[in-house]
């Protein structure tokens, strides 16, 4: 038997998914300490991750593994409770394949949310920072390879990979309902280890405000189709070198959901005015 390529397992996945649950305009990647939001959703029905063909499984604390689709405001909303990293063993096809599927469900609007370690040293932990610019330092980028050019071209523009006019919006918004935003560059790096003070020296020297273990390669690849991306990050812990201190996964978690009402509002209110 011939192996599937990757444009049939995206579209067999695709297809499963509006099946279950139907399509959707807007996608948000629910980050961690963030999956209870898809509880906001209405008439919402989801899949497991495990029972759409071809798709990858979460393997990570916090992230349940189900797409949901409902609507919220009037609008018909996708949500992922758990995306995929690099980290967890899976190539940059796997990591992405999300988006690509999106993008067959006509989803025009990608929302991206994570947890981050502050770099920038005027920010807190429990900061809400809306990415203005990004940083690669990952060694990886999801589109080397053929490129598929149903989806978009071979040298995509990363000018405005966040886009510009959504990013006043939630600056906006976020005015409005009195949430403090810091702005700033989310920088990649692979994980799984958490950065070294050393690394951190360097990314703040190069221009990073915070630093995670994904988000960019799903941001490529959205741009790379079409799509409108906003990214918001969840400060949920100062990184390495800040404070004199060790860092885990269950301090970022309990961050996360320490801060996940206001974070929850702010995006609430931005799909509202979308």
């Amino acid at each position: 038997m011939a192996e599937i390529s990757y444009l049939d397992k995206i579209n067999l996945a695709a297809a499963a998914i509006e099946r279950a649950v139907g399509t959707a305009e807007i996608a948000i990647v629910l980050g961690s300490g963030l999956g209870d939001y898809a509880e906001e959703l209405e008439d919402a029905k989801f899949i497991e991750y495990k029972d759409i063909p071809h798709f990858p499984v979460s393997t990570v604390e916090g992230h349940k593994g189900r797409w949901h689709t409902g609507t919220l405001h009037g609008k018909r909303v996708c949500m992922m409770q758990g995306r995929f990293h690099a980290y967890e063993g899976y190539d940059m096809q796997d990591v992405t394949m999300p988006v690509r599927v999106m993008q067959r469900l006509g989803v025009k609007t990608l929302i991206v949310t994570n947890a981050a370690g502050g770099v920038n040293l005027d920010f807190h932990a429990g900061d809400l920072m809306l990415i203005d610019d990004t940083i690669n330092l990952a060694g990886r980028n999801p589109l080397i390879g053929l490129n598929l050019d149903e989806f978009g071209p071979r040298f995509p523009d990363m000018t405005y990979s966040l886009d510009r006019d959504l990013k006043q919006l939630t600056a906006d918004t976020a005015k409005k309902l009195g949430i403090p935003l810091q702005r700033g560059i989310y920088c990649w790096l692979s994980g799984p280890t958490y950065e070294t003070p050393a690394e951190i020296r360097m990314v703040r020297t190069l221009g990073a405000d915070a630093v995670g273990m994904s988000t960019v390669p799903e941001i490529i690849v959205a741009r790379h189709g079409g799509m409108r991306v906003l990214g918001i990050s969840c400060i949920t812990n100062m990184a390495a070198g800040v404070l004199d201190a060790p860092l885990n996964h269950a301090e970022v978690m309990e961050m996360g959901n320490k801060v996940k009402d206001t974070f929850q509002k702010l995006l609430d209110h931005v799909i509202q005015e979308m």
